[in-house]
């Protein structure tokens, strides 16, 4: 019988001799040496450039669990593989954000439908038609991301949401990634599956609250919004025969999904715009990428100025993206291989909707 000491040097033997075939074609390795907690190192001389090596290696590393790093120590080289601890999501913070971003949401729904909270704290359960909208647009977006980034081996968490109290009752809703990205196509696939997935949801929501009767305003409704329409709403609207200056709360939630998708979609840093746009043109993308801050600016001034209407919007994210660009976007580890034909199309595809999604003048707070 064997014991578990000799099972794991069996385990830890057998690992050594496969990582030995997907090292010995790049690296001379002459000597393997054990560390602590599973740790590995190959001692020996490079046959390619260490960033080669690098790229060759790090994904079938991955793929055993292992993370993987080339150093040099005393004019040796060492390629260490060190076991990847998987850090343990806590669902309960994911879940407990998500429980307060409901009620958050529900709160702003219910003043949407004119409810005076304080007088009657019951009566939010009226706001919950705007809830289930506003977190199905924001929530199908970052899974969008989530599986997509899944699908390609990448390491990230399950959506945050975000509650704040704005007119909306959230922040929107975020996911973190982990570790490096395998390649531009990688790359693409979660920058753009986010925004289309979430388009999509906000269609859908719109359609729906087109079909219902606009809320009549209400005394307790002292702040109100004044939208700007995209093209893509105002289609909307006339598919399904709307008419009239007031829209459900519902409709409102796919007003604010439209929003948000052309914000992610600015070609900048790291927005999911400016993976989209990394992926489809590789470095010459910052050209784009640094352009952008100037246009949004340049349209905030002119909004402001020349029409005389409310540009702060562009003003805002022009600062923003500024600081985007200056950060720059992190490097897929293969980035010399051009993206299919297909993909490419549906980038082109993807960046025209967003443009459907821009109004010059988003909203207008009045009286």
């Amino acid at each position: 019988m064997k014991s578990d000491t000799d099972r794991k040097e069996q385990s830890q033997d057998n690992i050594i001799s496969e990582m030995h075939k997907y090292i010995d074609p790049v690296f001379n390795v002459y000597e393997i040496r054990k560390g602590h907690n599973s740790s590995l190192y190959f001692y020996g001389d490079p046959k390619l450039d260490l960033k080669t090596i690098y790229k060759s290696l790090w994904k079938l590393f991955a793929n055993k669990g292992y993370q993987l790093h080339i150093k040099s120590e005393l004019g040796e080289h060492i390629i260490a593989a060190t076991p990847y601890v998987e850090k343990k999501e806590n669902v309960n913070v994911n879940l407990g954000l998500a429980v307060a971003t409901f009620f958050t949401t529900m709160f702003a729904g219910a003043t949407m439908f004119g409810v005076d909270i304080t007088g009657n704290p019951l009566q939010i359960v009226k706001g919950l038609p705007f809830t289930v909208a506003i977190m199905a647009v924001l929530g199908s977006h970052e899974m969008g991301h989530y599986f997509a980034a899944k699908w390609h081996g990448m390491r990230t968490s399950l959506p945050y949401f975000i509650p704040f109290p704005t007119i909306i009752g959230t922040m929107g809703a975020i996911i973190k990634h982990r570790g490096m990205i395998p390649d531009r196509k990688s790359l693409f696939d979660v920058g753009v599956s986010g925004p289309l997935i979430g388009l999509v949801v906000s269609i859908i929501v719109t359609v729906v609250g087109l079909s219902l009767n606009p809320v009549s305003q209400t005394t307790q409704q002292s702040v109100m919004l004044e939208l700007g329409l995209p093209p893509m709403f105002l289609f909307l609207m006339e598919l399904t025969g709307t008419v009239g200056n007031s829209i459900h709360p519902v409709a409102f939630a796919g007003w604010v999904g439209m929003f948000i998708t052309l914000l992610n979609l600015l070609p900048a840093g790291q927005l999911d715009g400016g993976h989209i746009l990394k992926a489809m043109f590789g470095n010459n993308s910052r050209y784009i990428s640094s352009i952008m801050p100037f246009l949004l600016l340049g349209i905030g001034i002119y909004v402001n100025y020349i029409l005389n209407e409310n540009g702060s919007i562009w003003l805002v994210w022009g600062l923003i993206l500024s600081f985007f660009s200056m950060v720059g976007h992190p490097e897929p580890l293969e980035d010399s291989i051009n993206l299919d034909k297909g993909r490419l199309v549906v980038g082109i595809v993807t960046f025209a909707l967003g443009a459907l999604c821009f109004t010059l003048v988003p909203f207008t707070i009045v009286q």
